[in-house]
């Protein structure tokens, strides 16, 4: 670890929707390679936290730096993959087309991708498994092909800082063992994560860290040792502690 800035501050953020307060007084800080789980029931600010945080949606108060900076000045250094939700699948483009979206950031606009650009595409494909699938249409995805389209989307990028929301969500067992094998990869190469899950019985597979959202409001931030115990985990959810361990509580 270093002295300089984190990836991630985020402080006093509030957020509403119309006149609904969905995420209250939110401080959350993520240390240089950490991987952070976002984690909360339905409805607790998890998607709306990181989205704030990136501009996507406005905040009432408080402000978000990465690397000690604002997001429009270290654009590059920060990646995000959205649910799979909000895109149009149906946009008449290829796989191999959209990995190579995650390398347009550092080409610039009049710049075409040379070989090194080349290169991180088609190691992003080959590490989540769709080198095959880099002419198909993106419309004729399944539901976990289309995670892992977008997983290699931001591996191509190759950010300092990967942010993503939801990317286990609606997958089959192979896309889900691929998109963890890529988040194993990442943490080994140092890489600082913010992920927004859903899965309790996973978390400690492969996050350091996590936030835990009710309400809103922030319950617990942290190291797993700190901020995942089972009563810590009974607050945000309510449900019985026994069910961490099971599972049962995240579905």
């Amino acid at each position: 670890m270093t002295d300089s800035p984190m990836p991630c501050v985020i402080t006093d953020l509030t957020v509403a929707y119309h006149d609904r307060i969905v995420l209250e007084h939110a401080n959350v800080n993520l240390p240089e390679g950490e991987v952070m789980a976002i984690l909360g029931p339905n409805g607790a600010g998890k998607s709306t936290l990181i989205k704030s945080a990136l501009g996507l949606v406005p905040p009432l108060g408080g402000k978000t730096e990465f690397f000690g900076k604002p997001l429009d000045q270290v654009r590059n250094r920060v990646g995000y993959m959205p649910q799979s939700a909000e895109v149009d699948w149906d946009f008449p483009t290829t796989v191999a087309d959209v990995v190579n979206m995650g390398t347009y950031g550092k080409l610039g606009w009049l710049r075409r991708a040379g070989a090194k650009q080349r290169q991180l595409v088609a190691e992003a494909m080959e590490i989540v498994g769709i080198t095959d699938l880099a002419d198909r249409q993106i419309s004729q995805l399944s539901g976990g092909q289309k995670q892992r389209t977008f997983m290699a989307r931001i591996l191509a990028q190759n950010p300092d800082l990967y942010i993503m929301d939801e990317p286990f969500a609606g997958v089959d067992a192979a896309s889900e063992k691929a998109i963890v094998r890529a988040l194993e990869k990442l943490r080994e190469d140092g890489k600082t994560i913010l992920i927004v899950h859903h899965d309790l019985s996973t978390v400690k597979e492969f996050c350091t860290w996590v936030t835990l959202l009710n309400a809103g409001k922030v319950v617990a931030t942290g190291p797993l040792e700190t901020a995942f115990t089972p009563h810590l985990v009974h607050r945000a959810y309510g449900f019985d502690d026994a069910d961490l361990m099971t599972g049962e509580g995240s579905k």
